[in-house]
């Protein structure tokens, strides 16, 4: 059976002259209101422990563009002013309910640029997308299509570091579940392999950013030594932030056609839960964890295992051997949870005696549980 479901289908597209400055203005009057908002809220939480809500900060906004210093902002388009209120709005909500952390001002260099749309603030018709303030409509590279019949609700446009522009429709689209099977299968994380599974395979770490570590070292040099505030330090910046966006699509393809192959191919999905902040923090292995992208895979397998009908389980960090052994053990742990319904402890040893400082399950309650 298909379900309703919300999907974002992100492009790239390149800009006219024109279409690029009012999308330019529009990503700093977007963030010139998200700090405005973000500083106001700030001062009467910690000055007067009050809290601001949207209607107040939408005030606020009509008053700052009838300002002179700040009229400019009533020549974008206001939805995507309104729409980051309504963004911090949420993240202020996080914070005090969930513990989330405290919103972040917007770097007016560092952050990508971005501006949301809603319905009323852009027009589609027959596949062509035309924001407000816009003449003409978008010149989108269509790598994949659409779900048929369905329309756009919210349009995001951005910018990256590397100057290269996308957008991401957020559609309505009818997941149809994977076939079943019986197949499942654990993944251990690992450093010499990228990941190994119950089965036997070992999956090898790429290592793009290894293997074109020279690249970014050459353009990283050549930035130093420009003139800052020059127009060539500037192309020197985009020049590095361009090597680093080809070792991040490069890595993030290997994720997604890895992560697919393992939703298609299996019913379960097991998964240890690792603490990598934990691991960053070993000098030795930070480099080598982080090119990993074990956090990213992770939730590449959440998304798609509920897309597709599939059932992820993530099981304790436990002590295990690495490579195939760990993988293995995993599954195991896996299917005596789903055998015993109780969890299951990994067997420590104690430095006095040697022998094991956890007491061994009964048997009953391997009964079924396959040798692996």
């Amino acid at each position: 059976m298909t379900r309703q479901d919300k999907r974002a289908f992100k492009y790239r597209f390149y800009p006219t002259g024109e279409q690029a400055a009012e999308l330019s203005r529009t990503f700093g009057c977007v963030r010139l209101v998200c700090n405005r908002a973000l500083e106001e809220r700030t001062r009467a939480w910690y000055g007067e422990q009050r809290r601001v809500s949207y209607v107040q900060s939408s005030v606020a906004l009509t008053q700052w563009k009838k300002a002179e210093e700040s009229a400019f902002l009533a020549e974008v388009s206001s939805v995507p002013l309104q729409q980051v209120l309504r963004h911090l709005r949420t993240a202020f909500g996080n914070f005090v309910a969930q513990g989330s952390k405290y919103p972040r001002f917007k770097s007016w260099k560092k952050s990508c640029a971005s501006a949301e749309y809603t319905r009323s603030a852009f027009t589609w018709r027959e596949g062509r997308l035309t924001l407000a303030k816009m003449a003409g409509s978008l010149d989108i590279r269509w790598s994949s299509p659409l779900p048929e019949g369905s329309v756009p609700t919210t349009v995001t446009v951005s910018r990256d570091s590397a100057g290269r522009w996308f957008v991401s429709l957020l559609c309505d689209d009818r997941i149809t579940p994977a076939p079943a099977t019986q197949n499942a299968v654990a993944i251990d994380a690992g450093i010499t392999s990228f990941v190994t599974l119950s089965t036997g395979e070992k999956v090898t770490d790429p290592r793009h950013e290894r293997r074109d570590r020279a690249r970014p070292a050459k353009a990283q040099r050549e930035l130093s030594r420009k003139t800052k505030g020059s127009t060539n330090r500037e192309k020197a910046r985009k020049r590095v932030a361009r090597v680093h966006a080809r070792i991040a699509d490069r890595r993030r393809d290997h994720l997604h056609k890895l992560s697919t192959r393992l939703v298609r191919e299996n019913q379960t999905v097991v998964i240890e839960d690792l603490a990598v902040r934990n691991l960053l923090k070993n000098g030795r292995l930070a480099r080598a964890v982080s090119e990993a992208s074990w956090t990213e895979l992770r939730s590449m397998l959440e998304y798609k295992c509920a897309w597709y009908g599939r059932e992820i389980v993530v099981i304790d960090r436990a002590v295990h051997d690495r490579d195939l052994n760990a993988a293995r053990n995993i599954l195991a742990a896996e299917l005596a949870v789903s055998a015993c319904g109780d969890g299951v402890r990994p067997q420590r040893e104690s430095s006095r005696t040697g022998q094991s400082s956890v007491k061994q399950e009964p048997q009953r309650a391997t009964v079924g549980i396959p040798r692996l």
